[in-house]
Formats: structure tokens, sequence, C-alpha cells
């Protein structure tokens, strides 16, 4: 007949097509996950050789607020890049929206930390956290600000 097509002919040429559409999108799919990934690391605390301030940094980067809290006497000062500000207020608004991402170094016998911070409101920055210990063995001061090394 004429208009007809030899099924012995499209079958085999079927067969290749189908078999090269299966191999790229194979190839594809593997292509799906080739792109650049931020390299995550572990937190390096043991930069941080004084262990209060380091037990303290670990629950600020927990969200844990009771603990933190535990750690500073009750009427603790806060300075912010030498403003000072209610230390309550900056625990309850900022723990769980803002912590460090690397720790880069620790100075003053494990007392300052230094490090790359992530806010929720304010971004990316450098940023130190500088304790105070009382005779007690209680932070009562703490500074915080924006670090520049």
């Amino acid at each position: 007949m004429v208009g007809q097509i030899n099924n012995r002919k499209v079958l085999p040429i079927f067969k290749y097509i189908l078999s090269i559409l299966l191999l790229a999108s194979l190839q594809a799919c593997g292509q799906i996950g080739n792109h650049q990934h931020q390299t995550i690391n572990r937190m390096e605390y043991q930069k941080i050789n004084n262990y209060k301030v380091k037990a303290a940094i670990e629950a600020w980067q927990d969200g844990n607020s009771k603990l933190w809290l535990s750690f500073f006497t009750t009427d603790v000062k806060l300075l912010d890049d030498g403003n000072l500000r209610d230390f309550k207020e900056f625990s309850t608004e900022a723990l769980g929206h803002e912590r460090f991402t690397t720790i880069d170094k620790a100075e003053d016998n494990g007392l300052s930390v230094y490090g790359h911070f992530h806010s929720d409101t304010w971004g990316d920055f450098k940023t130190y956290f500088k304790f105070h210990l009382d005779a007690e063995g209680k932070f009562n001061k703490l500074e915080i600000g924006q670090a520049h090394y």
C-alpha cells in the first residue's frame, strides 16, 4: 500500500531514538547537583580557652536563653559599640536570631571572642563579644560590637 510505513524499518529507528533520549535525560539528571555548595564548617569552639566563655557562647549559639542568662549577674552591664543597653532586652531579641558563623580568634585569656556573625536583622559582619568576670565567677559586663581585624 502506498503511504504505509514498513514496521520493520521504523521499529529499529524508534528504539535508537528512544535510547538517545533516555541517555540524554540521564545526563541532564546527573547535572542537577552540579553547582557550588557553601561549605559549612563545624564551629571551632576550641579556640575559646576559657571554659565559662565557651559554655556561654555555646548557649548563645543554641538559643538557650535560660542557660545563657545563668552565666551573668542580675545587674550585668551591656555595652553595644560603647553604648549602654538593656542586657535582658538584648538577649530576648537576639537569641535565636543572631549567631556566630565562625569563631576566628579569642584573646584576653579567652574572655574576648572575635568572629563572623549573622543577624537576621542586620546581616553579616565581624563582631566581638568581650566578657568581664566578677569575683564570684559570673559575667558582670559584656561588650559587643563590630570588629575590625
